[in-house]
């Protein structure tokens, strides 16, 4: 049931934002537990479609029964490619729901948890080489120092890699348990789950390549989506947020928006809403993980 799988945040938000025709073809590239995905059916008629994209083994047992629904087992960095081999090269909405799942965190196998020991594997594809502890038992000390400063924003960045890669010496680090007394000293006291939550955030992006996956989709959204088509995007951290924010607006990452002879700006897509959707006090008290979530909606030129 998806509601104990992961609840889905700021659910009425995202298919407002989508604008859902009933005959239209739909892309859900987060499915996970199938709670915006079954909503989205909701709203289509008979000749609507639905594409859902997990690469979470987890979540293909939430498959759904439904003529109009087609599930792909893959990462969304592969968006336009599996849309084409299902045959549809355009597309009239789609939605991103990003981050991990409450279920991801509350399987202790997994290791995306600070409550569980377990070993270092954080990888949202179980085929996927790279596992948490792999990055700390064989990345150079200032890749690592750049990973817990960048991605995880982790302050004392610098001296928390050199204490990995002078531990990891003795012996290697394979669960969490380990790592924990590895880093003691430098964990801040009193603010111990804060400290943990942005070390494992920045292992978690560098082990899936989350930010390189989600520029390489984002790109692809503006191929694949009708002129008039909707993008709806929801993130939990700036470092998600920037990236979506800054191709909303100028159709790149980093830079000013490119114009043409006649300065016209040269972009793929307008903001809905000039800021991003925040969820309302009934939803935060009811769910704390949609205290951080951003939703940004755009529409396709």
């Amino acid at each position: 049931m998806e509601n104990s799988y992961h609840i889905p945040v700021m659910l009425h938000e995202c298919l407002e934002g989508l604008a859902i025709k009933p005959d239209g073809v739909y892309v859900d590239v987060t499915f996970g537990g199938g709670g915006h995905s079954k909503e989205i059916l909701k709203k289509l008629s008979d000749k609507g479609v639905l594409i859902a994209f997990d690469q979470d083994p987890d979540a293909q047992r939430n498959k759904i029964e439904d003529a109009r629904f087609h599930f792909v087992d893959q990462n969304f960095a592969f968006l336009k490619n599996n849309l084409r081999l299902l045959g549809y090269k355009k597309v009239d909405g789609i939605l991103a729901d990003l981050g991990v799942s409450s279920h991801q965190f509350n399987e202790a196998d997994r290791g995306f948890s600070i409550r569980f020991d377990a070993d270092l594997d954080m990888r949202m594809d179980k085929q996927r080489p790279l596992t948490a502890a792999l990055v700390l038992n064989t990345y150079a000390e200032d890749k690592l120092h750049k990973i817990f400063g960048i991605y995880g924003e982790v302050k004392n960045a610098k001296s928390l890699a050199h204490t990995i890669v002078s531990a990891r010496l003795l012996s290697p680090i394979q669960t969490l348990n380990a790592f924990k007394k590895v880093i003691d000293k430098h964990i801040p006291k009193g603010k111990e789950n804060k400290y943990m939550a942005q070390v494992f955030q920045a292992l978690r992006i560098e082990v899936n390549a989350e930010i390189t996956v989600l520029e390489s989709f984002l790109m692809q959204t503006a191929e694949v989506l009708n002129p008039g088509g909707r993008l709806v995007v929801m993130s939990y951290h700036s470092l998600e947020d920037r990236p979506v924010k800054n191709f909303i607006a100028k159709g790149k990452f980093s830079g000013e928006v490119e114009k043409d002879f006649f300065g016209n700006q040269q972009k793929p897509f307008n903001a809905v809403t000039r800021k991003a959707i925040v969820a309302g006090t009934v939803e935060l008290a009811q769910n704390s993980r949609a205290r951080s979530a951003k939703l940004r909606v755009a529409e396709k030129i």
